[in-house]
């Protein structure tokens, strides 16, 4: 279980130097982090030849979705996989499309993530990375007919009111959106 807190800053702890210290390690012989935690689980993978799963947990706003990308990043790193250390670009390609229909403005965070994913990535018999599979699940649907003061609905729907007057998008006769309150025709 990963526990993801946000230092609201960025910190020089997760490149591929502090990748390499935490390969081969075993947990707590270095410090907490993020990369032992992936560590283990590609350890436990490969000695006993079992499925393992870590769980990123934390408030909103903590960096789980920035926690999973790293752990990604570790397994294409220690594993060495064909597709270098870019499997998080890949499993996430879809990201976008996926953050502007679940991801929303809250008063933590301006792109919080409103759902929950679910990503197994794939391993072949050397524990190189072959595949990964993202699913998401628990979409908060209340946010579409109510957003608390300071907070908007989904970025789907801004972005569907901006373009409003392209000619693909004339027949769903939308309005012009406002801060918290989009109008619909």
């Amino acid at each position: 279980i990963l526990v993801a807190i946000n230092p609201y800053k960025q910190l020089p702890i997760y490149g591929d130097a502090i990748i390499h210290a935490y390969s081969g390690q075993n947990m707590g012989d270095m410090d907490p982090h993020i990369f032992a935690v992936a560590e283990e689980a590609y350890k436990q993978m490969a000695r006993n030849n079992k499925n393992q799963s870590i769980i990123v947990s934390g408030e909103s706003g903590a960096g789980k979705t920035v926690s999973a990308r790293y752990t990604m990043r570790y397994f294409a790193t220690v594993s060495k996989s064909s597709s270098n250390a870019h499997v998080e670009d890949k499993v996430l390609a879809s990201n976008p499309i996926t953050e502007a229909v679940g991801n929303a403005k809250t008063t933590r965070n301006d792109n919080s993530s409103r759902f929950g994913k679910y990503t197994e990535i794939s391993f072949d018999q050397s524990y190189q990375i072959i595949g990964a599979n993202m699913r998401t699940y628990l979409l908060e649907k209340s946010r579409v007919v109510f957003q608390s003061e300071n907070e908007r609905n989904y970025h789907i729907f801004y972005q569907l009111c901006a373009s409003a007057m392209q000619p693909e998008y004339k027949h769903l006769k939308l309005g012009r959106s406002q801060e918290n309150n989009l109008r619909f025709v």
